[in-house]
């Protein structure tokens, strides 16, 4: 049996979507810039998409940049906000400890150009406060950057509690919701952030097309420099359907999402209790409260992740130790580490991420699976015969 359970990495194409961007790869070949007949018929879909996304979060059709990926949404927002308000906010930021490396990096290479980054902890289950943030708020911070959901532990950012903080002291608050979208309910106007990114992948989408919700009267410096494609702000021509791709992605997405949502859930939970029941001495890094329908980040102690991996792998059984962004870093998840697990524990971390193509026979071929793994390596391990004398199963 296969099971793909690292949605959280990157999903398959729906065939819907894959549907919907053929004309784009066949008929719908003209320049979207031009303004001959195959141009206007282009330009025509870009609109279309770009109304579907805006439906689908909440916001007029004119506050949605198409970008290559979250990645570059991140950069975009957090660069350019830094850059245009400057001179007039200042050279502070404030993030958590557990963004995503798109954010964390970015962050640390923008210290090294002068700006000062506050980078405030979270509590055992993975969440940050408005009072935390609230507190960290100088009279030059220009910008407040917190995700909407976490990769690897999936907890859920308390956003607008967030923006209505910053809004108090006149901040700008950009939010990564590349996890969010399409599998929670994401609404700019009720969040009131001012900055949103996506990616397209993250729900059934292609790779390498994402957006930027920037809301109008903000505006962050471009990221790069050329062409005056959408509306001035991010050259390049536009990948046509890749974009159209997204547009079916995120309408399909958020169709029946509290459907989805409770159809997810009961997955994840199924796949916790099962785990717990069968597997001693583990701990459930996912929060058990706002949490992400799909996300299940468990360690199990005395053990290897990677060889966790690469067994469930031999099962057929896809999964992860962590972002997919770092999966070649031997060392522990940064986000692991932040929520207090001592290096040993997070080392010994695997997150199943589930969606709606998920099944319930797939989730019992997990927990018939994993069991037995997680004995076979502790059967390996000099450091499990010591730990059952001491441990309270």
């Amino acid at each position: 049996m296969f099971v793909y359970a690292d949605n959280a990495a990157t999903t398959r194409i729906d065939p819907d979507v894959l549907q919907a961007m053929m004309p784009a790869l066949q008929d719908l070949y003209g320049n979207p810039s031009t303004i001959y007949s195959k141009g206007r018929e282009a330009h025509e879909a870009l609109d279309r998409a770009r109304e579907q996304v805006a439906k689908a979060i909440n916001c007029r059709p004119n506050e949605v940049y198409f970008t290559s990926c979250g990645t570059e949404s991140d950069n975009w927002a957090i660069r350019g906000i830094a850059r245009h308000y400057a001179s007039k906010k200042g050279k502070h930021i404030i993030t958590t400890n557990i963004e995503h490396h798109a954010v964390l990096e970015t962050l640390k290479a923008m210290e090294k150009e002068g700006y000062e980054v506050t980078f405030l902890p979270v509590n055992e289950e993975g969440f940050v406060t408005a009072e935390q943030v609230e507190q960290a708020i100088r009279p030059d911070t220009v910008l407040i950057t917190v995700m909407t959901a976490n990769n690897e532990i999936g907890s859920i950012q308390p956003i607008e509690e967030i923006v209505k903080v910053a809004k108090a002291h006149n901040v700008f608050v950009h939010t990564d919701a590349v996890q969010a979208v399409g599998h929670i309910p994401v609404d700019v106007q009720a969040s009131g952030v001012d900055l949103l990114s996506l990616s397209g992948h993250k729900f059934h989408a292609p790779k390498g097309v994402g957006a930027l919700y920037v809301r109008r009267g903000v505006i962050p410096d471009n990221l790069m420099n050329g062409g005056g494609q959408e509306r001035n702000r991010r050259p390049g021509t536009e990948n046509l359907a890749g974009i159209l791709g997204l547009g079916a992605a995120i309408e399909k997405a958020t169709a029946n999402l509290e459907r989805d949502m409770n159809y997810v859930s009961s997955l994840r939970d199924k796949l916790i209790e099962g785990i717990v029941k069968e597997i001693p001495c583990c701990k459930i890094n996912t929060p058990s409260h706002d949490r992400l329908p799909g996300t299940v980040n468990v360690s199990i102690k005395y053990i290897e992740g990677e060889s966790m991996l690469l067994m469930l792998d031999m099962n057929g059984i896809c999964a992860t130790s962590g972002s997919a962004c770092a999966s070649g870093d031997l060392d522990p998840s940064h986000v692991l580490l932040a929520i207090g697990l001592p290096h040993e524990v997070a080392h010994g971390s695997v997150r199943f991420s589930l969606c709606t193509k998920n099944t319930e026979e797939e989730v019992d071929y997990i927990l018939s699976v994993l069991p037995k793994i997680a004995q076979r390596l502790r059967d390996m391990s000099p450091l499990w015969e010591e730990a059952k004398k001491n441990e309270t199963f």
